[in-house]
């Protein structure tokens, strides 16, 4: 259907329009004080979707009523409404957004830009306006045309310029509207509201100006005032001081005439005494009368000439504050001149403002016509936009008409296929009324195995509920007894601290603490009800509440006490923090009182360390001849009580900013070792073990039996654990006697004489000789150790003493380390939902800028430290054989060996840009848990490893292990091609030889499953994950080997 619309489009002072369906829309500028600008009208949303077509111009309507509203306030005063050049030339071409065509068909549902412009016509066409329309290419019926620049001021034109637009009405006329010209309608009146919108943006900015205008005028309206005011007081000054001025030239009259006055006394005084000396040679020939009369006279006088020169004396006072007045005026002058000129400043300021208000009030009224203009404009807008609603409703109802045809046709069309596959619809009943019949047979048995199993869950919930009863009688019987469950260990090791600390402070006894203690180990209800109740008594009135609870007390467990230089999270810089904390968990979950013993380093993690506080107590102990005091921190690791022992030595031992790797580091340990033992006597404990590790607290097992089980700390056994044979803490004999110890009886070969020399002592050796218990960190290390090649020295030693040497492997903190719960991860996941590994994967490749082209490819990962013993030749290997197989290799880790971070340096420089190598030298925290869960494998090349955490945990985030069979890797992971061990214990890929052949084979036979055989990858991923490496199994065998050893102390003192 043809359609065609006639339009005439009037704009106030506007000279030429052109509206071209395929040409630019051109206007002029009004005037050089018209803004600048082009309207912007809210885009209606004409969709078009399976035939029809929504229109939404609610937007539009209420930017309308806005704009409205606006044009009855205040009009706007902005200077700025006069545009410079570059503002006139940036406006020259403006892009108008359109709405696209509208064909016969279909409406498309996004706007799009027809490349229309505005233009500005010469400043010669602004004379008069006129309008000129050009006509359609399509129009068929009657157009009208506007006339001609030439013919702008005949009647018809200036007839037609009243209005802004004349649309065609009713609804056949609307729908006669082609898309073109709909689309060169709406683009006109999208272009005036952003002229509208503009003008609103002058108003506002005016409205600024006149604010900032009128309170300026009123600051200089301020100063005025208080200027006017200062001048007064000046004048009033200056009265007071001519007066002053007057009254001191009166004065300085009196002041002559008294002077002349004294002159004449002068002489009076002299005639005074010549009649005395007349008096005396005529004495006897005058009266008595006259000489009394001179006698009066005479004082008389001298009266007078004394308040005379009293008034002199006041006459100069005044003389001198005439003096001081003159240089007042003086000042006062100076003032006023300064004043005066401040003035004549304002005066010239407030001349100034005075302009600016009359050229604001002319702006105001410029302001004004253009608002009244403006509001013409939008009169003349809201009747086109009706006319243009009017057109676009009744485009609706004709897109709305032709989708129902469009329907119908379909219709039509589905049921001629219907009608051809006749046939096969009747097969398809057949079979689904079989379909039927047989889902109802099956229904129906299983509606009876339902009443079955309904009639039996009756039977079952019956005999619940009476079980149900029984249980509640009986937990109401044994509730009393039962150790409380729902506190945290944090709380009953605060209690603990608590207890120790009233111990040390001396207000309460050993025995009280001792009983205290076995309570809070039961986790007594009414140890735990005292602690809540006391949170609001005085310290006495808690002492008091708690010595009430000692009538009776049992110990349910084992008193442990590790003494270490190491803890996680607090003081970690290997495996041993980690067995620190997750044995000691373990071991308190189980039922046992944990406590540890620590140096307060300085750099450790204070924000992890709960309730730290110091106790009200100094330990001293000796060292090199003399007692040195030691200050003692208590707070809760992970829930575990901690005592953190500060010495106070002048060589600042533990304030180094490090744990290790001291020159004195022989010393540091050797004395903190002692301290802590000092303490556990001065403290009252009566532990069952004393386990410490490593040969930092090595010394403890020959201090306990030579220096202080004589003194009464003599109830515990000592368990020593090495973790790492490699580090054994040799020093020369003498430093031994710093702490203490006998050197002559202890530098023996037997004890601890180092077999390297005979002026050395071994740590390591004292720890193993004078321990009842001695372990090391799994299984297959201890077997290497007893080698000349694994033990480094002590393989004779460890023979000899083999009856109490075991080794247990560790197991690694399973909450910490966690898929499921891991706050470091990008998504968290479990074996039953791999999809957060994947996911994982992808986060890191685009942390660390791999490529994520190929989301098969598999991901190596390696994290570790770049020594000797890690294997550091197999691990560059691996980065490029890795390559070679088509994976990617990602290595986090440094060295302290400089030469081989260097290595790796120079490594990481050439892949810095690869797509699938990235090499991070260094340590980052959260950085490790991401790359274990984004790993598809893990190398662990080893040419030795006392135990190994990384392959439990790799294995535990769903990386399958590559490692080399040896220590505690050997006890972790078993080759998942080793037909002599059982299938469900095949984890991982191992080799034997530690050369680039045996890790190729195992490198290529992972790459080979990955790659060829995903579902059994899948399922051994599944199965890793599912393995329990947590701390529950080996703590299990440490406290077997505690029980053991203290009942066997035990039997020895029975006997």
């Amino acid at each position: 259907m043809a359609t065609k619309l006639t339009t005439c489009f009037l704009c106030w002072n506007f000279s030429d329009i052109k509206c071209n369906h395929s040409s630019a829309v051109r206007f002029p500028l009004p005037s050089h004080r018209f803004l600048s600008a082009s309207c912007k009208m809210r885009q209606r949303n004409l969709r078009l979707g399976n035939g029809k077509v929504g229109v939404s111009f609610g937007d539009s309507q209420h930017k309308r009523q806005q704009i409205k509203k606006a044009s009855h306030g205040q009009p706007p005063t902005d200077g700025d409404l006069q545009p410079n050049e570059d503002e006139e030339t940036e406006f020259r071409k403006v892009s108008l957004d359109v709405i696209p065509n509208l064909n016969k068909e279909t409406l498309s549902t996004a706007d799009t830009d027809n490349g229309d412009h505005v233009e500005h016509t010469n400043a010669e066409n602004f004379s008069s306006p006129n309008v000129l329309a050009e006509p359609a290419e399509n129009f068929s019926s009657p157009t009208v045309l506007a006339e001609p620049a030439e013919n702008s001021n005949s009647p018809t034109v200036l007839a037609e310029s009243t209005a802004l637009a004349t649309l065609i009405d009713g609804a056949e006329q609307a729908e006669q509207l082609s898309g073109s010209q709909l689309k060169d309608l709406l683009g006109l009146i999208r272009n005036a509201e952003k002229n509208i919108l503009l003008l609103n943006q002058a108003r506002v900015r005016a409205v600024e100006e006149l604010g900032k205008i009128l309170a300026e005028k009123e600051a200089l309206q301020g100063e005025i005032n208080l200027l006017e005011m200062r001048l007064a007081e000046t004048d009033a000054r200056i009265r007071v001081a001519t007066q002053e001025k007057i009254h001191v030239e009166l004065m300085e009259d009196q002041l002559d005439k008294l002077r002349n006055e004294l002159t004449q006394k002068g002489s009076t005084e002299g005639r005074e005494t010549e009649i005395t000396e007349l008096h005396d040679s005529q004495y006897s020939l005058s009266p008595n009368d006259s000489i009394d009369s001179l006698t009066k006279e005479l004082s008389s006088l001298r009266a007078e000439n004394a308040s005379l020169k009293k008034a002199i004396e006041a006459l100069k006072e005044e003389l001198n504050d005439v003096k001081n007045t003159d240089e007042r005026l003086v000042v006062l002058e100076e003032e006023r001149s300064f004043l005066e000129s401040a003035i004549k400043d304002l005066e010239a300021k407030l001349s100034v403002s005075q302009e600016d208000v009359s050229k604001l009030s002319s702006l105001k009224v410029e302001c004004k016509d253009l608002w009244d203009k403006v509001e013409n404009l939008q009169l003349l807008l809201d009747k086109a936009t009706r006319q243009a609603d009017q057109a676009i409703i009744v485009l609706q109802q004709n897109q709305d008409l032709r989708s129902k045809v469009d329907k119908l046709e379909e219709s039509l069309e589905e049921a001629n296929v219907y009608k051809l596959s006749s046939d096969n619809l009747q097969k398809y009943n057949e079979l689904m009324h079989q379909k039927i019949k047989l889902l109802e047979d099956r229904l129906q048995k299983s509606d009876e195995e339902i009443n079955s199993y309904v009639q039996l869950y009756q039977e079952s919930v019956t005999e619940f509920q009476d079980t149900l009863n029984t249980l509640k009688e009986e937990s109401k019987r044994r509730a009393l007894n039962e150790p409380v469950e729902d506190m945290p260990w944090e709380f009953w090791s605060q209690l603990l601290l608590k207890i120790d600390g009233w111990l040390l402070e001396k207000k309460i006894s050993t025995d009280d603490a001792k009983l205290l203690r076995e309570k809070v180990w039961k986790r007594d209800r009414g140890v735990r009800d005292t602690q809540m109740a006391s949170k609001e008594q005085s310290e006495h009135e808690a002492i008091s509440a708690f010595l009430r609870l000692t009538s009776s007390a049992t110990s349910p467990g084992l008193h442990v006490v590790h003494i270490a230089a190491e803890m996680a999270p607090v003081a970690k810089v290997g495996g041993l923090g980690d067995v620190i904390s997750g044995l000691g968990k373990a071991l308190q979950r189980k039922g046992h009182l944990v406590e540890i013993v620590l140096p307060k380093y300085d750099c450790m993690q204070y924000d992890r360390i709960c309730d730290l506080r110091a106790l009200e107590v100094v330990i001293e102990s000796y060292f090199d001849g003399q007692l040195f005091k030691n200050k003692i921190w208590v707070g809760t690791v992970e829930g575990l009580p901690v005592y953190f022992i500060e010495p106070h030595h002048p060589d600042k031992f533990f304030w180094r900013g490090t744990f290790y790797g001291e020159r004195d580091d022989f010393k540091r340990f050797s004395f903190f070792s002692r301290a802590a033992l000092e303490f556990l006597l001065r403290a009252g404990k009566k532990p069952d073990i004393i386990h410490c590790h490593d040969w930092q607290t090595a010394f403890i097992a020959p201090l306990y039996w030579d220096l202080y089980a004589p003194k009464g700390l003599n109830s515990a056994r000592i368990c020593f654990t090495c973790h790492n044979f490699e580090y054994q803490g040799t020093a020369p004999a003498s430093e031994l006697a710093s702490c203490g110890l006998d050197v002559e009886n202890l530098n023996r070969p037997d004890r601890m004489q180092d077999t390297s020399s005979h002026d050395r002592v071994n740590a390591v050796k004292g720890g193993v000789v004078f321990s009842n218990i001695v372990t090391t960190v799994s299984p297959t290390y201890a077997q290497e150790v007893r080698t000349a090649e694994g033990g480094k020295g002590l393989h004779s030693t460890l023979a000899f003493h083999s009856k109490k040497f075991i080794g247990i492997l560790n197991g690694i903190d399973t909450d910490a380390w966690n898929p499921a719960t891991d706050t470091f991860l990008e998504v968290q996941y479990n074996a039953n939902d791999l999809q957060g590994k994947a996911e994982n994967k992808e986060a890191v490749r685009r942390k660390l800028s791999l490529s994520s082209a190929d989301v098969k490819r598999p991901l190596v990962g390696c994290i570790t430290r770049l020594v000797p013993q890690k294997g550091v030749h197999l691990i560059r290997h691996a980065i490029y054989r890795t390559l070679e197989l088509g994976g990617q290799f990602l290595l986090l880790g440094s060295s302290p060996v400089p030469h081989i971070q260097r290595e790796f340096e120079g490594i990481a420089n050439q892949f810095q840009s690869h797509d699938h190598i990235r090499l991070i030298l260094k340590y980052d925290e959260s950085l490790s848990h991401a790359i274990y869960a984004a790993s598809d494998m893990f190398i662990i090349p080893s040419i030795f490893e006392p135990c190994g955490l990384t392959q439990m945990i790799s294995m535990r985030y769903g990386a399958i292990p590559i490692v080399r069979k040896t220590g505690g890797l050997n006890d972790s992971v078993f080759d998942v091609d080793d037909d002599t061990i059982p299938s469900q214990f095949r984890n991982g890929f191992t080799f034997l030889n530690a050369d680039e052949q045996g890790l190729n084979g195992a490198l290529e036979r992972a790459f080979d499953l990955y790659q060829n055989n995903p579902q059994s990858w899948q399922q051994l991923v599944q199965k890793d994950m599912k393995i329990d490496f947590s701390w529950d199994s080996s703590a299990a065998q440490y406290e077997e080997l505690y029980s053991k050893a203290v009942a066997r102390a035990r039997a020895t003192k029975r006997a």
